[in-house]
Formats: structure tokens, C-alpha cells, sequence
């Protein structure tokens, strides 16, 4: 779902920004005047040719003015727009946490584990391992599919390598064998904690 969120995204803004530039050059050619001092002509029917030209004439503009379904489509479509603009803006600050786990208890029924307990003994439990000093642990994906996302903040004396070996053979390992899960993939993002320089006399 994240990966065709961002799909969609980067298409939508690609066509976007294609359609900016177009309408942009055009107009900045016209208002320049650029088809008549270079020599070039612009298709026929073209407007914005000349710098007197205007983006909407009279014309267009009082097309349907006088008829009555014009300014409640014209309000309505606006509407639909701001609606969709800022549906598409909030979802990108939405959390796609993961509310809970569907557990596997062998009775054929399953329980349900609540995805921010499961964080909050991941998050205490990363902490724990020796170079990690600080530690940010959120569960993605869908309930029978877990996904985990880390970040985590080393200590200056931290082998980058070893935590993730840690983490990945003790946490993820604890994780995925007490929710009776066959696989949880990490994704797992490394910093370093800003320190003092020492003094050495």
C-alpha cells in the first residue's frame, strides 16, 4: 500500500509539474513576445502569442454567465478540488501504524495483540542492547503481515554493524516467535547521537 501511495504521488505531481510548465512557458513566450522576435510561429488559434494578449477574454468569461447552473457547477467543482487537495495533503501525515496483530493461538480462533504494546516491548527491549541509545520502533503493514520499522540513535562507542546483528537475532527474534509469526521484516534506519568533543590534557 505505501509503495502505491508513493507511486501515485510522484505520478500526480510529475503531471503536475508537466502541465505547470507548459501553461508557464507559453504564457512567459507570449508575454515576452518571444514568437516574433525569434521568427517562429505558434500553432494557429494559439492566444497568448503577443504581450497584449489576456489569459481569459470577455467572451470566455460571460460565456454562460447568465445561465443558472453555471455558478453552482463552477462553486461545486472548486469544492470537489479543495476536497481532494486536502485529502491528498492529509494523507500524507497519516500514520500507517499498525492498530493490532492477529496471533495464531492454535485453537483456530487467533487472538489479537495490540500493535502499540508490541512497539512499546520492542522499543524497551532495542534499548537495551549494548550501542543503542535511543530507539523508535513502529509496526506497519496489515495485521496477519506485519511489518517493522526502526530507528535507532547509537551511542559514539556503537558498532553499526553488531546492533543490527543484535537486534535482528535477539528483538526481531523475541517479536516474531511470541506473536507466532513465520517472518517480520525490518526495515531499520542507523544515526549517530551528537556528543561533546573530549578534552584530552
Amino acid at each position: 500500500m505505501r509503495k502505491v501511495s508513493r507511486t501515485v504521488n510522484r505520478v500526480l505531481l510529475g503531471l503536475t509539474g508537466l502541465v505547470l510548465i507548459g501553461v508557464g512557458g507559453t504564457v512567459l513566450l507570449g508575454g515576452l513576445d518571444l514568437p516574433r522576435k525569434w521568427g517562429f510561429g505558434m500553432p494557429s488559434g494559439w492566444r497568448w502569442t503577443r504581450p497584449d494578449d489576456v489569459l481569459l477574454r470577455d467572451d470566455d468569461r460571460t460565456r454562460w454567465a447568465d445561465s443558472g447552473w453555471w455558478w453552482p457547477v463552477v462553486i461545486a467543482v472548486l469544492a470537489v478540488l479543495v476536497l481532494l487537495a486536502l485529502w491528498w495533503l492529509l494523507s500524507q501525515f497519516r500514520r500507517h501504524r499498525l492498530s493490532e496483530i492477529l496471533v495464531d493461538s492454535g485453537d483456530g480462533e487467533g487472538a489479537q495483540l495490540r500493535g502499540r504494546a508490541m512497539e512499546n516491548v520492542l522499543t524497551a527491549e532495542t534499548e537495551t542492547l549494548d550501542g543503542v541509545d535511543r530507539a523508535r520502533v513502529r509496526l506497519t503493514g496489515r495485521r496477519t503481515e506485519p511489518r517493522l520499522r526502526a530507528g535507532l540513535a547509537l551511542a559514539p562507542h556503537a558498532n553499526p554493524c553488531a546492533v543490527v546483528a543484535r537486534l535482528s537475532a535477539e528483538t526481531i527474534a523475541h517479536a516474531r516467535t511470541s506473536a507466532g509469526l513465520e517472518k517480520l521484516p525490518a526495515e531499520v534506519r542507523l544515526r549517530a547521537v551528537k556528543h561533546r568533543a573530549e578534552r584530552v590534557s
